[in-house]
């Protein structure tokens, strides 16, 4: 009996699979980063592949190989393209690394950048974790730059935003979930980062672009509403409880220097329905000192902290409202706060808002540190 069920088990071994249809590492290709333009009604593509074995983790890559390469092709679709740029490729490429899509300004005036998610949040290998960023430079500059002192790709600021993020909380970085999240809320716009590529890094030998987030690309369900860039985006930073570390900085009437680290933000948005709705915005922060010049008292750093803090969020929402962006949000909060009066006034799942839309602005340093035992100059 026991032969008969050794013999039984060693003839069903052989039906059982083994490694066939396994794909190994070293001979396949792996997207990280994905550039699109739209041009002449086609889609241009710049594909990042990037290369693991010159990626050593947080350590810089051991030899001059570069870590990644661009691959480039047009089609009428973007499975097309991709299709295309497979004809030139060596060895299988796996998408399940793929880290970001850069959109072109074309991109978004013509509405494409549904085409460009729905191709990907379709596919098994990719996720909906993938960051978004916005351009105006063309895409392949922004995919040919390296990280500063050529650290891993897969750790640079558009691969991995959210760790420089925690030092300078300028724009808050957007992926496809988000992005989808927010055109389904009341008021359907989203926002996505605003990079551009800039020469202001070197090395002993040579010049050294990088990405630079300089603000944001709002778009709708149906179009792309504009650009809010440079210093009328700051504002954006001290609206959202995201923020983690800010700064503000400014001159005294004695015309001395004093630099403020704003690391925690509370902002509370509450509408109000008095002969058309309005809203009432308290910001509450928390703030260190970084830089004080001359003998400003600590009464009046607050001060001005809250008046540069609720002068930037004005000169962001007057933007916003020139180019008809609900930058706050002020749609959103309407509808979770007051149903009734957001169906009353609502187009389009948003309402309509002017400059006078901002009823009352409050800004409160609620805690002001020295990071220091005193706030007094260090050597009088």
């Amino acid at each position: 009996m026991k032969k008969t069920v050794l013999f039984a088990t060693l003839c069903l071994t052989l039906f059982l699979a083994g490694c066939w249809d396994m794909r190994e590492p070293e001979r396949m290709l792996y997207v990280n980063g994905l550039g699109v333009d739209y041009i002449d009604n086609q889609f241009h593509i710049y594909v990042q592949i990037i290369d693991f074995a010159n990626t050593a983790k947080s350590e810089q890559p051991v030899t001059d190989i570069p870590q990644a390469e661009v691959g480039f092709a047009k089609a009428d679709t973007i499975d097309d393209a991709i299709a295309l740029l497979y004809h030139s490729v060596d060895q299988q490429v796996f998408w399940g690394h793929f880290s970001y899509i850069v959109l072109s300004e074309k991109v978004l005036e013509h509405g494409k950048w549904n085409a460009v998610i729905d191709s990907f949040i379709r596919y098994r290998e990719t996720r909906y974790q993938i960051w978004l960023y916005a351009t105006r430079d063309p895409v392949q500059d922004v995919l040919l730059v390296r990280p500063v002192i050529n650290k891993a790709l897969t750790l640079s600021k558009l691969g991995d935003p959210d760790n420089s993020y925690e030092q300078e909380s300028f724009v808050y970085p957007t992926n496809i979930r988000e992005l989808i999240i927010g055109l389904d809320e009341p008021g359907h716009e989203a926002a996505i980062p605003l990079i551009n590529v800039k020469d202001n890094w070197e090395s002993s030998k040579e010049s050294v672009a990088a990405p630079v987030l300089s603000g944001i690309a709002s778009i709708s369900r149906h179009n792309f509403k504009g650009f809010i860039s440079g210093s009328s985006a700051r504002g954006l930073q001290w609206m959202t409880k995201k923020t983690k570390r800010g700064r503000i900085s400014f001159k005294t009437e004695r015309d001395d220097h004093v630099s403020i680290i704003v690391d925690k933000v509370k902002p509370i948005i509450t509408p109000v329905n008095k002969n058309g709705v309005k809203f009432n915005v308290e910001v509450d922060v928390e703030a260190s000192l970084s830089t004080k010049e001359g003998s400003i008292s600590i009464k009046e750093i607050q001060k001005r902290l809250e008046e540069e803090i609720s002068k930037q969020i004005l000169e962001t929402y007057k933007e916003a409202v020139e180019k008809n962006i609900d930058v706050y949000r002020f749609s959103e909060h309407l509808y979770r706060k007051d149903l009734k009066t957001w169906k009353k006034y609502e187009q389009d799942g948003g309402i309509e808002l002017t400059e006078e839309s901002i009823g009352k602005l409050n800004v409160r340093v609620t805690k002001l540190n020295s990071d220091r035992k005193s706030f007094q100059e260090t050597i009088k």
